[in-house]
């Protein structure tokens, strides 16, 4: 299991830098009551937030769906990331920025005007990638989808998620894979991509499908490497007899899955598309290092 060594000490709420442990907030902040609230996680390799434009095109499009306006602007945003690093002394690691809707004197369904957004974020490092999980994959299982019709909302509300995240933390599995009427979806936490004959498929975007920022990292440096890469629909058994699966998501990159409910993915071992692919992301993290984050 992959694990984190913890939040940094200094965070960021409503315009201020503080200590973590003084962050507070209303309990009747909607975020609190409904989980009505918006969130990212970006990636920080070498002190620099990785695909930061991207995350924050995502985090704007869920604003915008729960029909709330950007708090701040791009630049705002890379300011603030810049700035937690900065003040943790930060390396390597994954910022989490949430917006919520704000808090009013009440609880009610339908929101009243006028609101002020809460605005969080703070800094967590990570433990080094164990090398297992990369020499022999992972492994995960496989449920039905109970998630609610607008998956391509990063909303705080994560119940089902986490239900069935901890259907493979119970079976000693890394995520659990998600069908819907015979087709894959994605992972609980995660992007699924499956390869078959050295080809790469994952599912269309969708309002069932999170639009990943790693996912189209995978996409552009298949490209690159002259893998072909398909947007299409999986079905179960295209899954099951897939020749590698991989798990794509924004914290640790691209991992490959070598053992679906108890049986091998391909011959067990990470195939030769995914080590192709985990080289190209490495070289691509590093190329980038000394890039603007915007």
């Amino acid at each position: 299991m992959v694990r984190v060594s913890g939040p940094r000490p200094v965070c960021y709420l409503n315009g201020n830098y503080l200590p973590l442990e003084a962050a507070k907030v209303s309990p009747f902040d909607r975020a609190f009551l409904f989980g009505d609230a918006v969130y990212e996680v970006v990636p920080v390799y070498a002190a620099r937030p990785f695909r930061l434009r991207q995350h924050l095109d995502r985090l704007n499009r869920s604003l915008d769906a729960i029909r709330m306006p950007p708090p701040l602007t791009h630049g705002d945003w890379a300011h603030l990331c810049q700035e937690l690093i900065s003040q943790n002394s930060a390396f390597d690691g994954i910022l989490y920025m949430q917006v919520t809707r704000g808090a009013e004197f009440g609880r009610n369904h339908a929101w009243p005007d006028g609101l002020k957004p809460t605005l969080f974020g703070y800094f967590t490092e990570l433990d080094p990638l164990p090398v297992a999980l990369i020499d022999t994959g992972v492994s995960a299982i496989t449920a039905k989808e109970i998630r609610w019709e607008r998956r391509d909302i990063k909303s705080t509300a994560l119940l089902a998620n986490i239900l069935l995240k901890k259907l493979a933390a119970d079976a000693g599995a890394f995520e659990t894979v998600l069908l819907e009427r015979g087709e894959l979806t994605e992972g609980s936490s995660t992007t699924v991509h499956i390869v078959r004959e050295g080809t790469i498929y994952t599912p269309p975007n969708s309002q069932h499908i999170l639009p990943g920022t790693t996912r189209d990292v995978v996409t552009e440096l298949a490209d690159l490497l002259s893998i072909r890469s398909i947007s299409a629909r999986v079905s179960e058994s295209a899954l099951r007899a897939a020749d590698e699966i991989w798990l794509a998501f924004s914290s640790r990159g691209v991992l490959p899955v070598t053992k679906l409910d108890g049986a091998a993915v391909g011959n067990g071992a990470p195939g030769p598309v995914f080590k192709r692919m985990h080289i190209a992301f490495a070289n691509y993290i590093r190329e980038l290092g000394t890039t603007p984050s915007l």
